[in-house]
């Protein structure tokens, strides 16, 4: 039997987890770029090695400004940012702003949520990613993935290096996950804030609203594949540039051949 002290000793070592406690160290993590969220988060920040779910109140909400300043920082980095099955066309001159590298965004399209489900696994096996985006519920949005599905993603993550972003309807809250870290996008006061559903910790019952630092836009040229005219109308038309904290949008484009190189051609051409 190990003695008081011994156990006193892993607790003060961080390595057992009380579940009434925030969960320190252990998985690498990339600061969010807000602080006050960095500091709810375990680790930090976005943690590696597990899934995020990120389930916004409503389309559209601000997704690109939760996830901008870690994004921006692993393209920096020459990391690719991997983008599965996403509903619209990610706005380049909005990711620009952001301070990502646009040479390094890819965008995969798929046919189905199975497909979607697959790419998404693959992508984070390969270990050629910073980040991974996904929409599990494929282009139609409606199909749910099942836990063993969500189980399948998971264990994919844990091996790999890449930060793991599931993007996931606001109702999927009340189902069970495997993610260890899900969180509610939502609107506050005109703000968007961010209220976590779950994480390894206490709960936390109050919303944090997100006010990052400005971000400098880097001066690149925007890839053709990610900047179409917007139809007049539709979400995602710009009379002119978007500010830092327009959304993103619109349409499913071609993929490039970066993308088309990168993955297995099941994956790219699904």
């Amino acid at each position: 039997m190990p003695s008081v002290r011994a156990l006193t000793d892993l607790l003060k070592q961080g390595f057992v987890w009380r579940a009434g406690e925030l969960a320190h160290g252990g998985l690498p993590a990339v600061s969010t770029g807000f602080a006050a969220l960095d500091e709810e988060l375990p680790g930090g920040g976005w943690p590696a090695g597990v899934l995020t779910e990120l389930l916004p109140e409503h389309e559209g909400i601000g997704e690109l400004r939760a996830l901008g300043p870690a994004l921006a920082r692993l393209s920096a980095q020459g990391r690719w940012i991997a983008w599965i099955a996403p509903p619209h066309l990610p706005y380049a001159p909005a990711l620009q702003a952001a301070g990502l590298d646009l040479e390094r965004v890819m965008i995969v399209r798929t046919r189905n949520a199975t497909d979607a489900l697959w790419a998404i696994e693959q992508a984070l096996q390969s270990n050629a990613c910073g980040a991974v985006l996904g929409w599990p519920g494929g282009a139609s949005r409606t199909a749910a993935p099942g836990f063993a599905q969500l189980r399948r993603l998971q264990i994919a993550a844990e091996g790999s290096p890449a930060l793991a972003f599931l993007f996931r309807p606001p109702q999927a809250a009340h189902t069970a996950s495997p993610a260890a870290l899900r969180l509610h996008l939502q609107s506050v006061q005109g703000e968007l804030a961010v209220r976590i559903v779950k994480r390894r910790g206490g709960p936390l019952a109050r919303p944090l609203l997100l006010r990052p630092a400005p971000v400098v836009p880097v001066a690149r040229s925007i890839p053709q594949f990610l900047a179409p005219a917007a139809p007049a109308g539709r979400l995602g038309a710009r009379p002119a540039p978007l500010p830092l904290a327009a959304n993103h949008a619109v349409d499913r484009p071609a993929l490039s051949d970066a993308a088309a190189r990168f993955l297995p051609s099941r994956l790219a051409h699904g």
